[in-house]
């Protein structure tokens, strides 16, 4: 699990406790949580570090930038990413990989901003090279767009939850909205 974080430290501690750790021992999946922080100035690291995780400081900034450097470090074939701030139901994770990984995957894509999501580490492999990808916010959606897109990489959508956030919104709609835009248009031109 991957979770780029920048002074969470009111939602991160709620998000790594929510995950049902029993419920991947009973599976017999390992999980590896890993925070990949923007230099938080608040107590983030510590409180991630004392629930487990394991901590990679980004010095380098954008969201995209924090999934890359998360990516590339995780050891795991499945990858989950997310908010560390206490909005995705991380709760129903182990239930959403069971379902990921006994459904025969379809094409459809509804929401591609949202920040969780779960695809095997492989799957890479078949998409441009992740440092091709967007350091910003429309890495989200570039990702998405590439595994959706590739006839060789089986995909599907599932609807989740949003709970409400913890702790300051940093997401700044106008300007990650407008560089959300022009990606949309130079992906669909090129």
């Amino acid at each position: 699990m991957i979770l780029p974080t920048l002074n969470e430290e009111k939602g991160v501690g709620k998000t790594i406790d929510s995950i049902k750790t029993d419920s991947f021992k009973k599976n017999n999946w390992n999980l590896e949580i890993i925070i990949v922080d923007g230099e938080s100035k608040d107590k983030t690291r510590e409180i991630a570090k004392s629930k487990g995780a394991k901590i990679i400081i980004e010095k380098r900034k954008g969201y995209g930038r924090a999934y890359k450097t998360g990516i590339s470090k995780a050891t795991g074939d499945i990858i989950v990413t997310g908010d560390a701030d206490a909005t995705y139901p991380f709760d129903r994770i182990h239930l959403i990989l069971a379902l990921a990984l006994k459904v025969l995957f379809l094409i459809n894509l509804r929401d591609s901003q949202s920040g969780m999501w779960i695809f095997r580490k492989e799957a890479l492999k078949k998409i441009q090279p992740l440092e091709d990808f967007n350091d910003g916010m429309p890495f989200s959606e570039e990702i998405k767009i590439e595994m959706f897109s590739n006839k060789n990489i089986k995909t599907k959508e599932i609807p989740s939850a949003l709970y409400a956030r913890e702790g300051d919104v940093k997401l700044q709609s106008f300007t990650d909205g407008i560089k959300n835009f022009k990606y949309l248009f130079k992906k669909r031109v090129n």
